[in-house]
């Protein structure tokens, strides 16, 4: 980015905006109105739609329809674009995985988890889920407790190995390291980096006037891509961080001129 301000900014959304899989505080749902007041706002994650609704959009204060217009929602990595409108949330499009694909990856992840002692007998919900675009496999489950989550793997290590083993296994697929207990399949090339592509074919505006939010720009974290595209980032550890980040940013934004 220039020393021109973004015209667009875009943030991760487990431990960005909010704890992993738990609603945003009413903070940054008031912060993230007075950003798109200004700018366009994108959330691009590996979680699914029902996450960004439970989690962000019905946690938003009331706004206008022409407020909630300059929010940009992607999920599974921008392989689902979605916009808010008046009628609700509205599909611009979603690219999913083929029944072969889901079953060999489903497969894979499986007997690879189980193989190296990573699965879990007494999950807290479904370990395996099939998010249309994308296969995540949750080692705790998908509801399980922040607490549990965070202790699971601290170091990260036996979440690379599992992802290295369902890499071999499925070459045609991209695997790659999820949130802290997570494991994602799509399509090859699909990440965060492609989700920003997208964005820029959807708004029109350059990669050069985005600003990225995300808590995992280490080379190991899901966020990188987007850093490695050279997209102006921010790195933030939580979503205290981010409010107080935008709190800041906020009142250097000039007005919205047009669209």
């Amino acid at each position: 980015m220039s020393d021109a301000s973004p015209l667009l900014v875009a943030f991760d959304l487990d431990d960005t905006l909010a704890p992993s899989k738990s609603a945003i505080d009413p903070r940054i749902g008031d912060l993230l109105l007075a950003l798109a007041e200004k700018v366009e706002v994108a959330i691009i994650s590996g979680g699914q739609l029902q996450q960004f609704r439970s989690q962000v959009v019905e946690r938003l204060p009331k706004a206008s329809p022409e407020l909630l217009s300059h929010f940009h929602l992607m999920p599974t990595c921008g392989t689902q674009y979605y916009l808010l409108t008046p009628a609700g949330v509205e599909t611009v499009y979603a690219h999913s995985l083929t029944d072969d694909e889901k079953q060999r990856a489903l497969a894979a992840v499986h007997e690879e988890a189980e193989r190296l002692g990573l699965w879990e007998s007494e999950p807290w919900g479904d370990i395996l889920e099939d998010r249309g675009s994308q296969i995540t496999f949750s080692a705790l489950g998908q509801s399980a407790p922040l607490e549990a989550k965070m202790a699971w793997d601290p170091t990260g290590e036996k979440k690379n190995s599992l992802r290295e083993a369902v890499a071999n296994r499925i070459p045609d697929l991209e695997v790659r390291s999820g949130g802290s207990t997570s494991v994602d399949i799509t399509h090859r090339g699909i990440d965060k980096a492609y989700g920003m592509n997208k964005l820029v074919e959807a708004t029109g505006i350059p990669l050069d006037d985005m600003l990225f939010v995300g808590d995992r720009l280490d080379p190991d974290g899901n966020d990188y891509p987007v850093l490695a595209m050279g997209v102006e980032c921010q790195a933030v550890h939580g979503w205290e961080d981010t409010a107080a980040f935008l709190e800041q940013l906020i009142p250097t934004l000039p007005a919205r001129t047009g669209h």
